[in-house]
């Protein structure tokens, strides 16, 4: 039963990045995962159900890199960057074969944006209470949110070399971790 759910939002995340929140009909998803349009409506039964499951499912994936709520100090601020933002600088200025959380949720409507905003505000109360002086984690996220944006639209993102010491100033505003006892 999860593999055909699986399935289907696997299907909509590939049409989604084809050609977006347009592109995703319930025949044109059932089509894409391989189900009759029945056994797609049985998971999901509406075009907004399937776009709420993607936005779900993705951040689902982003948190579960995220470090537990016993974490060291800076912990879930630097897996939030360490997610976010890769250590090297991505090749070309391509479109992203991703599908956009953000971008999704704010297309597709009030009622999945809803689902990307309760969990925002759970990882900003996360961030502000991971043991750094204050406002440097939301810095950190909102120096990372702004990056992955211009990357994802093509806004003049960071390239190489610059890539690189721009990744270091965000990275330098979370303390390091402490040294576990050897």
């Amino acid at each position: 039963m999860e593999q055909v759910r699986d399935r289907i939002l696997d299907a909509v995340e590939r049409l989604l990045v084809k050609g977006g929140v347009d592109a995703v009909r319930l025949d044109a998803a059932a089509a894409e995962a391989g189900v009759s349009k029945g056994g797609l409506l049985h998971h999901f039964p509406s075009k907004l159900a399937l776009v709420q499951g993607v936005v779900r499912r993705l951040v689902d994936r982003f948190e579960a890199v995220l470090p537990g709520p016993d974490s060291p100090p800076g912990a879930f601020t630097r897996a939030w960057l360490d997610a976010s933002i890769p250590l090297a600088a991505p090749e070309g200025e391509g479109p992203s074969s991703a599908v956009p959380v953000a971008l999704l949720a704010a297309a597709g409507g009030p009622a999945v944006l809803d689902v990307l905003q309760e969990r925002y505000r759970h990882w900003q109360i996360r961030l502000d209470e991971d043991g750094l002086p204050p406002g440097v984690s939301s810095l950190v996220r909102m120096a990372v949110d702004g990056w992955w944006t211009a990357r994802l639209l093509g806004l003049a993102p960071p390239q190489g070399a610059d890539h690189h010491r721009l990744r270091a100033l965000v990275e330098d505003l979370i303390p390091p971790q402490p040294k576990e006892a050897e």
